[in-house]
């Protein structure tokens, strides 16, 4: 029996394995509006097909779209490194419906009014996915942070260690009375602060002894960002939060020992989340060594039981979420200047892959529970960063899908595939048990692998403001992998 005109769907996505907050379960994705609006066993055999598009998901999974808080797109100024156009087609083609855009590299970087009207102007109209803004603390912008957060950025991020570039029109690091002062307006805004944490009196000074001592290789390189220099500055930015009440998000963290150190802090009533990246889980610094600097990032790939102890603190539920730092540059910029591994850019192009790595390596692999996985990529980044209508698959959120296909005994990646204005990847030539086939944006198909042009159409993504004081602490530890 058909169904009456004002229960019609848009779009049913049928047939497929549904990755819903708790469970996996064979339903039918009924659309409406950009909105998912019913969930059902038999909404594709209930349906007017006269009345309704249909989209096949036979034979495969379908997760919500995963929400990329940590990418680097480098605009505007810098769209020769990457760009939003290219940046945000790599997304769509790697199962991601939003990103949150970080705020250096750019000219100028995102640390006024001023230059977050810029970004917003270099973005409109050229994003495949939606996208929300990161703004910039660093030394001598105090007075700005209120009127960025007012303008709709997601938060705020600062280095506490050296983020490298040449110019008077850089992105600093922060001093600690700068992050101290930071963290007391952020506070009072109600908004979260977010960290690359190593210890900038320790790199620079192990950096300093290696070159002087003329060891200049990928061993030497990662030898000089030890854990100890993320440990450390870890613990400082806490000791600072809770002085303040200011919400943190540590970005990238390589280690288990700080993931510990967070962790802590959370039990003990801090309001802190903390990130990691598919390249410390699936790369290690010997990967570094055999890839070359295409591998190079900071903090640096650590070893085996390192990213060991990672799997293990991603299923026991301590890690909050999964971003991939996309973090491009010509080739040029890789190649390791006079043999130096200091000398060459360091930051890892991965957006496109993000979601198939984790759910290639840690459920096809290792048995995490796809929930579980949906959570750090999407849900929490979503929860915690102030995107309400995104991450998950229920009545009401925004219609972002990705479709994937576990079942054909994967796929190897190759450099044609790549849709980043550079393609180059630490991921060429890997073996992926997992393969994104169709993205949908608010119920629209922007990524088919069938397309003899697999990015399909317009640039639909929308600019996703905050409001001030939204920060939340409701995102999701339960150990359900």
């Amino acid at each position: 029996m058909g169904m009456s005109i004002s229960e019609r769907f848009d779009l049913i996505v049928h047939g497929g394995l549904v990755v819903l907050p708790d469970r996996v379960a064979a339903l039918d994705i009924g659309i409406r509006d950009g909105k998912i609006a019913a969930l059902g066993e038999s909404l594709a055999s209930d349906a007017d097909s006269t009345a309704t598009r249909m989209l096949s998901a036979h034979g495969r999974y379908i997760m919500p779209g995963m929400v990329d808080a940590h990418v680097h797109f480098n605009e505007p100024g810098l769209n020769a490194w990457e760009g939003f156009a290219t940046g945000s087609a790599s997304l769509a083609a790697g199962g991601c419906t939003t990103y949150i855009d970080m705020p250096l590299n750019g000219r100028p970087p995102t640390v006024s009014p001023e230059a977050l009207q810029l970004k917003r102007n270099a973005a409109h109209g050229r994003s495949y996915v939606d996208y929300a803004l990161w703004g910039g603390l660093v030394p001598g912008n105090a007075e700005k942070l209120r009127p960025l957060a007012e303008a709709g950025v997601a938060g705020f991020k600062a280095f506490m260690s050296d983020p490298g570039g040449e110019g008077e029109d850089i992105f600093r690091e922060v001093d600690d009375w700068t992050l101290y002062e930071g963290m007391r307006v952020i506070a009072e805004l109600g908004g979260v602060l977010a960290l690359h944490a190593e210890s900038e009196p320790l790199v620079s000074r192990l950096a300093a002894e290696a070159k002087r001592a003329g060891r200049h290789g990928a061993l030497d390189y990662a030898a000089s960002r030890p854990v100890i220099a993320e440990l450390e500055a870890v613990r400082r930015a806490l000791f600072y939060a809770e002085q303040t009440g200011c919400a943190l998000h540590f970005v990238h963290i390589s280690s288990p020992q700080a993931v510990a150190a967070i962790d802590l802090a959370k039990r003990q009533g801090l309001d802190v989340t903390v990130e990691t990246c598919p390249h410390y889980l699936t790369l290690t610094a010997e990967d570094m060594a055999r890839l070359g600097p295409v591998a190079k990032c900071a903090p640096p790939l650590r070893t085996e039981e390192e990213q060991q102890g990672l799997w293990e603190a991603l299923a026991n539920g301590q890690i909050d979420l999964i971003a991939s730092d996309h973090s491009p540059c010509p080739p040029d910029l890789k190649q390791a200047a006079s043999g130096s591994w200091f000398e060459a850019w360091g930051g890892i192009s991965g957006a496109q892959s993000s979601l198939e790595l984790m759910v290639g390596e840690g459920f096809v692999k290792r048995g995490i529970s796809l929930p579980h996985l949906a959570r750090m990529l999407s849900e929490n980044p979503a929860k915690r960063f102030g995107l309400p209508s995104k991450g998950a698959i229920r009545i009401g959120m925004d219609a972002d899908l990705a479709l994937l296909d576990l079942s054909s005994g994967g796929y190897t990646l190759t450099a044609e595939q790549l849709k980043y204005k550079h393609k180059q990847s630490p991921y060429v030539g890997r073996t992926f048990h997992c393969r994104v086939t169709a993205t949908l944006l608010r119920g629209l198909i922007i990524y088919d692998i069938s397309n003899p042009l697999p990015i399909i159409g317009e640039c639909l993504g929308e600019w996703l403001p905050r409001s001030i004081g939204t920060a939340s602490t409701d995102t999701d530890h339960s150990n359900s992998a």
